[in-house]
């Protein structure tokens, strides 16, 4: 497959859309039987074995020589961020397709496993990496409870599309019989670009934190209560979010978003009496990134206490930073360089399901360059030279593990 037929079929996933003029495609909502149909066909006539698991993940084996030998994993996420890409988490599952059909019906002494995880984004429930989760046997009852906006719950969103979240622990992978995890994404950044290169190795994933943060006043006619005897939801929220950039300013590295806000009943002559906002922080220091987190919340209370408002905090997620494998890092820097290329070591930014298995089996990331350094924007965009780069490294990591034994 070309580095264009490889862009091309994103383009073509990227036609599976819950929105008619724009990519969106959350955790198991129609477009994903789109989705898994496609890439189950193109994986079939490779000669894989493909199936769905209890989380929705879709999964596509290539079989080893040896049955007995501890299988690679490639893959990434399918779900979108609203009004996305063609190439975030996509990207990563057609590269693996794309090295299988470039074996030409060759077979390592390993198995192959490629992996279109059913949700990262955390878009649907608030809460990120159900698919990988599964995989790492971490999806729990707690997750399964959740609800979307609609109150369906996970478990009730995996039942909806045929799928029985009782087996969802069967979806686990046992590590003894994963040798690894590679990832192929675009960085979703600038700095590859900055540096005129096509490729970076990741070394680490930043630690994140997200949260839920309401603010909660009362609701008033705009016209008739004073100033003084306001107990507006949504200015005290937005002081706080402007002390959260603040904040994030003062520590290297950290980086701090308030990206939901939803003001109640937001009409525009009623003062809002309450206002749901989010909180993302990241920081390679999980020490720094705890310490900006309480910070950010206490000033919280401190705004809620001088405006008469009660301010509440759900703790979604708490991401603990993550090393990749070394091993893996190290032959896929000999990859790299043995195909031509200048390596690039990387920690990064946003956080993918090489995080959630991190801790369940070794990792290795390679990104892509993000031209312009968009990303979560239909703008996103992926360079034929960097995808043809990647598939030649890719080729060049299988040799070397099968090279290597074990």
């Amino acid at each position: 497959m070309t580095s264009a037929a490889v862009i091309q079929r994103c383009k073509e996933l990227a036609r599976f859309s819950e929105d008619p003029d724009r990519i969106t495609r959350r955790f198991l909502s129609p477009p994903m039987r789109d989705v898994h149909r496609t890439l189950g066909e193109w994986m079939e006539r490779l000669g894989m074995h493909v199936r769905v698991d209890a989380a929705g993940n879709l999964r596509g084996e290539y079989e080893g020589r040896d049955r007995s030998a501890a299988r690679l994993l490639i893959g990434s996420h399918v779900d979108t961020v609203p009004d996305a890409g063609a190439y975030d988490g996509v990207l990563g599952v057609v590269l693996g397709i794309a090295l299988i059909e470039a074996l030409a019906k060759r077979r390592f002494r390993f198995g192959i496993e490629i992996v279109a995880f059913s949700e990262e984004e955390g878009v649907r429930f608030g809460v990120p990496f159900i698919g990988s989760r599964a995989l790492a046997g971490t999806l729990d009852d707690g997750l399964l409870s959740a609800g979307d906006a609609e109150g369906i719950t996970v478990a009730e969103a995996i039942r909806r599309f045929g799928l029985d979240p009782a087996r969802v622990p069967e979806a686990a992978v046992d590590p003894r019989g994963v040798r690894g995890y590679l990832e192929f994404h675009i960085e979703q950044g600038p700095v590859l670009e900055s540096l005129n290169l096509g490729l970076g190795v990741v070394t680490a994933i930043a630690g994140q934190s997200r949260l839920g943060v309401t603010f909660r006043g009362a609701a008033n006619h705009a016209g008739t209560t004073p100033m003084h005897l306001r107990r507006d939801a949504l200015a005290a929220a937005a002081q706080w979010i402007s002390t959260v950039e603040k904040e994030a300013r003062t520590v290297a590295g950290l980086v701090a978003t308030v990206g939901q806000i939803d003001a109640k009943p937001g009409v525009g002559n009623v003062i809002a009496g309450e206002v749901r906002t989010s909180l993302d922080v990241r920081h390679a220091s999980d020490v720094e990134r705890h310490a900006v987190v309480t910070k950010m919340l206490a000033q919280a209370e401190q705004i809620g206490k001088e405006r008469g408002i009660t301010v509440e905090v759900e703790h979604r997620l708490d991401q603990a930073a993550t090393g990749c494998d070394e091993g893996l890092v190290k032959t896929l820097e000999s990859a790299v360089s043995s195909a031509g290329f200048a390596v690039h070591r990387m920690v990064s930014g946003a956080g993918h399901d090489a995080m959630v298995l991190a801790g369940h089996v070794p990792v290795a990331m390679l990104f892509l360059r993000s031209p312009k350094g968009v990303s979560h924007h239909p703008d996103e965009a992926v360079l034929e030279e960097d995808v043809d780069a990647a598939l030649q490294v890719g080729l060049n990591f299988l040799a070397q593990l099968e090279a290597q034994g074990g």
